[in-house]
């Protein structure tokens, strides 16, 4: 359970309502379930305990630089409860579009026999490296399941923000003429700035039946009137000339020679006019449009790429810093990704916080912001829930580990997850948490009521037992006083704590290492059954061909035996498996606690390394030189999991 819950606003006066102390009673917009969201509002935010898992540098004490996992309500309620305020959020949320987001898979080369294959491969193109595909998260949601979600969200974020902080939430067509509305509700329309067109130039796109999509839009909102922003530190230097020739009007000269036009103000009854000078105008430079067409989205290519999806170039971020924040701001992103805005956060001098759910997220942030330098602690929410990297792999592996659950959609509906067959009841329907939706992961009377009385008066009627597995209960008497009362007595609900699976989801590799009286580890095998079973899977569903000549079959015939594929290449791996490794760290300082990398190497897709940070052209040799005896060490495999090894 959350060790607690953060109000999301300070307490109301003695008499005031608490709704209407920080939101309408009565929802602008209105969709099914949109008043559920106010009881876990009312409620407060769920607030966990954090571990600290690194720190890396100095991270100041004041407004300090946070990469946290989680989701973002668990975020912004240990920021609340920490006190602390951030000046700017920029948040690029799921656009709620129906797909499914995976990230390539490379396997790099065995470092034993990469320095003699470096001058045969040095070049190889990136569809010619060994590779498969593996899901990050999903982002398929029900358009009022993502309403609810957002809007809860939307209301944390704002709860953490300063009194003249601003917010730009990023989406597109799918969602975000929705997503307006609600942030006219959260924020109010009189602190409405801007809808940001991003226009991506050059993008070329196939004829179809519609026009083609090309831009995304860019709610920008303050948190409260005033101003919150600095146009001038974006503002284009105009020519003079140019500018000049703009005016259309005749320019003076001073006896100094100062050039100056004559400018009017008023109204037309009522104008006056006066002096103003050429020097001032160039200066203030020509305003940025709320149309944002040169900004280039990232192509396969670019520098800035980290193989991450969804990823937002630099320049789109740097525009939102510097014209929404000042030198020493605190900078957050709780949907962070790629970690662009931290990164760029840190570049032009300010705090940044970053939250993501993911650990591919928080990974890539954290090596991005280590070779920059940065500052800052790592710190992951214990909301009891393992996360097998994501959400959504946690999600599939969930039902592979409850025996004899199978998926039976026409029959149950897509509410419950599945069901298996009892010898003594029959047909038993299993109803799971969805991870991706934090609303779900507490068991509170709104949730079991939705399951008693909405769901399962559709089953059928020979279902005599229903499985509810959850994360956290909210009051646990409560919930089963509800249970008694409200369920049918003919069909049994049975309690499973979701925790006791999910401890048998992240499981250890196996690694040995050897260290020499230099100090150097030598990495001699490495070992993953997980990356073991996805290659093969890979290989097999590559490989083989079930449909020659893509001939369709009837379903009542026996399918034709499965072929080679002519020219396929299986992924194999070495005896060592050295080549299933991404990244290494060694701690020299502290043998347990939070994390200090006192030496690292990260290999990447084509097998060069960088070293502390430091890009080079070498090839890793699968050692680690430390500069002084190391007392533990973390392997990354290329999946993201993470293994760690005393050393004595």
């Amino acid at each position: 359970m959350p060790v607690d819950y953060i109000p999301y606003f300070p307490q109301p006066i003695e008499g005031q309502a608490v709704l209407d102390n920080f939101v309408r009673t009565r929802r602008l917009l209105t969709y099914r379930d949109s008043d559920k969201v106010l009881r876990r509002i009312a409620r407060g935010m769920p607030s966990y305990e954090l571990d600290t898992l690194e720190t890396v540098g100095q991270p100041p004490e004041k407004n300090p630089n946070l990469l946290i996992r989680g989701e973002c309500l668990s975020a912004c309620a240990y920021l609340k409860a920490q006190g602390i305020e951030v000046d700017l959020v920029y948040i690029d949320p799921p656009f709620a579009s129906g797909a499914d987001y995976a990230k390539k898979i490379y396997v790099r080369r065995n470092p034993k026999v990469a320095a003699a294959l470096a001058k045969a491969e040095e070049e190889l193109p990136d569809d010619q490296l060994r590779a498969f595909d593996e899901k990050m998260y999903g982002d398929i949601w029900t358009k009022e399941d993502y309403l609810n979600w957002m809007y809860e969200n939307l209301m944390a974020i704002k709860a953490v923000m300063s009194e003249n902080a601003s917010i730009y939430v990023h989406l597109d067509w799918h969602i975000g003429h929705y997503v307006k509305v609600l942030m006219d509700e959260v924020f109010g329309e009189q602190n409405f700035k801007n809808e940001i067109i991003w226009h991506y130039p050059g993008r070329e796109m196939h004829v179809t039946n519609k026009y083609n999509a090309k831009h995304d839009t860019i709610y920008f909102y303050s948190r409260a009137e005033g101003e919150c922003v600095n146009m001038a530190a974006i503002a284009t230097p105009y020519d003079k000339d140019d500018r000049i020739k703009s005016l259309r009007r005749k320019v003076h000269k001073d006896e100094d020679g100062r050039e100056w036009v004559w400018e009017t103000r008023g109204q037309a009854a009522g104008q006056e006019s006066y002096k103003r000078y050429l020097d001032e105008i160039i200066e203030d430079g020509k305003a940025v449009s709320d149309v944002w067409a040169d900004l280039q989205f990232l192509r396969g290519n670019d520098p800035e790429r980290t193989d991450y999806a969804t990823q937002k170039p630099e320049p789109l971020l740097e525009r939102v810093i510097k014209a929404s924040s000042v030198e020493g701001s605190v900078v957050a992103d709780f949907f962070g990704g790629s970690g662009v805005t931290a990164a760029v956060a840190n570049r032009l001098g300010r705090s940044f916080i970053h939250a993501d759910v993911g650990i591919n997220s928080i990974q890539t942030a954290r090596d991005r912001l280590q070779a920059a330098g940065a500052s800052f602690n790592v710190l992951d929410v214990r909301d009891g829930v393992a996360l097998f990297r994501n959400p959504v792999q946690t999600m599939d592996k969930l039902r592979s580990l409850i025996t004899g659950l199978r998926l039976d959609e026409a029959e149950l509906g897509s509410f419950w997850a599945g069901a298996f067959n009892d010898s003594r009841l029959g047909l038993v329907p299993v109803y799971l948490p969805d991870l991706k939706d934090h609303t779900t992961k507490v068991l509170d009377i709104p949730l079991i009521n939705t399951i008693l009385n909405v769901a399962m008066p559709d089953l059928p009627d020979k279902v005599k037992k229903i499985v509810v597995y959850y994360v956290d209960i909210d009051d646990r008497a409560a919930v089963d006083a509800f249970i008694k009362e409200n369920a049918s007595p003919d069909c049994a609900v049975e309690l499973r704590d979701l925790k006791e699976l999910l401890s048998e989801v992240v499981l250890a590799d196996e690694a040995r290492v050897s260290v020499s009286a230099e100090n150097v580890i030598t990495f001699e095998s490495f070992h993953s059954d997980r990356l073991q079973q996805k290659i093969a899977a890979y290989n097999d569903k590559h490989g083989l061909n079930c449909y020659p000549n893509g001939e369709l079959f009837d379903a009542l015939d026996q399918p034709p035996e499965p072929k080679p594929v002519k020219g396929f290449k299986p992924i194999e791996i070495s005896e060592d498996g050295l080549e299933l490794i991404e990244w290494v760290s060694a701690d020299c300082t502290a043998a347990e606690g939070p994390w200090h990398s006192d030496a690292e190497i990260k290999i990447d897709k084509r097998g060069l390394v960088s070293r502390d940070g430091k890009k080079s052209k070498d090839f890793w040799d699968a050692t680690l030189a430390c500069p002084k005896p190391p007392k533990r060490v973390k392997i990354r495999s290329i999946a993201g999991d993470e293994t760690t090894i005393d050393c004595k």
